[in-house]
């Protein structure tokens, strides 16, 4: 069975409850985004503080090893912009 997921920028896009992943495990490096508030707005509550990790996929090192380059972000526009040169960016030193 096939699995599609939304992309953006050609990228994968995951999330799970105020935790999104941008990328693929299959590559060095994937950006994990975690929403820590949020503003209520009709009809739903948008993002207001996203907190960005560039993170190595590389399954033996532990979860603070891993992370390359942290930041904020107040928009999931922003975050996604930001990983999206990140991750550009370790293709092209690779």
């Amino acid at each position: 069975m096939s699995e599609s997921y939304f992309t953006y920028k050609s990228r994968p896009v995951v999330r799970s409850g105020k935790t999104i992943y941008y990328g693929s495990m299959a590559k060095p490096y994937v950006v994990m985004m975690n929403v820590t508030k949020e503003e209520q707005t009709e009809p739903v509550a948008t993002a207001s503080e996203i907190k960005c990790y560039l993170m190595k996929t590389d399954k033996n090192l532990n979860p603070i090893e891993a992370i390359a380059k942290t930041a904020v972000r107040a928009t999931l526009y922003e975050a996604l912009e930001l990983a999206a040169a990140w991750l550009k960016s370790t293709e092209r030193s690779a």
